[in-house]
């Protein structure tokens, strides 16, 4: 069934179908055949969004009149493998995810994303839970968009560091103000979010609060950003910086990511370089990124990752994808679900298709 039809039927089931106003259902199955090695333990598995996250959404926009517009975006992470909805966090901490009994069986959760807005050529303002800034660096600019195995070292060493898994992504209970996109290339946003945690929780009353900015240039084969972002917690604030950029030479996409990030008094910083190279109806992607933890041994994981993309359609296509991580200074990370010892060394392969519609 078309998108039209189906957002008709919506429109008609709320009693209203106003011609300025549209609701469109939206989402990407992928599949994927994974195998992970590591020195402990191998691990086969047939996964989900080794090339993109599986989801399912629903957006709708109305035109208010004179340029203002109010819209809405829910959008819910699927494990298309098993049937299950994804996991969301509701306050940005610990209690508000998995160890709260969210873990995948809660049925369908809108984790992705789910916000309202309104905008206009003054910008937009977005209420809800969504993206943090600090993090779209780190998939705009990652050949792998931070997917399957070829995932960067750089997310997946600041994801490790402590309390940084809870909004290292995404924020509940934000408010954000996005920049309109006609300031000549120039584009950013500013977001805070709450831990909601009551005012006599005492030192743990701002946990779970914060706030990120963005701020980024594209124009032409340029496209350069950077982030930060700034987590509270009273076992020690999470922040979070990163310098994303790229240039399209035309015969290949070059990419880069620098990042530094501090848990409490826990330091890390990594580095990627990718590039995305067209070949017929589809791309090469390639990428080596890096991560170390300072401490007495400096941890150290340096990935490599090489995939390909083919093309069958606009919506849908089949992929591979090979990495290798070696592990040093007592670092132990490992691809594919695999497990690895400290410092040895971990690969992982995935295959899949994915859908989108």
């Amino acid at each position: 069934m078309k998108k039209s039809l189906i957002a008709l039927a919506v429109l008609a089931a709320a009693g209203s179908a106003s011609a300025q106003s549209s609701v469109t259902l939206f989402g990407i199955v992928d599949a994927t055949l994974m195998w992970g090695r590591g020195t402990v333990a191998d691990r086969f598995s047939l996964t989900n969004s080794g090339y993109n996250s599986s989801r399912l959404g629903f957006r709708g926009v109305e035109d208010l009149g004179g340029g203002m517009r109010a819209s809405f975006w829910l959008e819910a992470g699927l494990t298309n493998d098993d049937g299950r909805g994804a996991a969301t966090n509701t306050n940005n901490q610990a209690t508000g995810g998995a160890v709260a009994g969210i873990g995948g069986g809660q049925g369908l959760t809108f984790n992705r994303r789910s916000t309202v807005s309104l905008s206009g050529n003054w910008g937009e303002i977005r209420l809800g839970r969504d993206y943090v800034p600090q993090f779209w660096n780190q998939t705009v600019f990652d050949p792998f968009g931070t997917n399957g195995v070829g995932t960067s070292q750089v997310l997946n060493g600041m994801v490790t560091l402590a309390n940084a898994g809870s909004n290292a992504v995404r924020a509940s209970n934000s408010m954000g103000y996005f920049l309109p996109g006609n300031l000549g290339g120039f584009y950013g946003q500013a977001q805070y979010y709450v831990g909601e945690n009551a005012s006599n929780a005492g030192a743990t009353e701002d946990d779970g609060s914060g706030y990120g900015l963005r701020l980024g240039f594209a124009q032409g084969p340029v496209n350069v950003a950077v982030g930060y972002g700034r987590t509270n917690y009273a076992a020690g604030d999470v922040r979070m910086f990163n310098v994303g950029a790229q240039y399209d030479f035309g015969v290949a996409k070059v990419m880069a990511i620098i990042a530094r990030d501090e848990s409490g008094a826990v330091d890390g910083s990594g580095w990627l370089l990718g590039a995305l190279v067209p070949v017929g109806p589809g791309e090469v992607r390639l990428a080596y990124s890096t991560y170390e933890v300072d401490g007495v041994t400096d941890p150290t994981a340096k990935k490599l990752a090489l995939g390909y993309v083919h093309n069958l359609s606009k919506r849908t296509a089949l992929y591979v994808s090979y990495a290798r991580v070696r592990n040093s200074g007592g670092a132990a990370f490992s691809i594919g679900n695999a497990i690895a010892g400290a410092n040895t060394s971990s690969s992982g392969f995935d295959m899949g298709v994915k859908h989108s519609f």
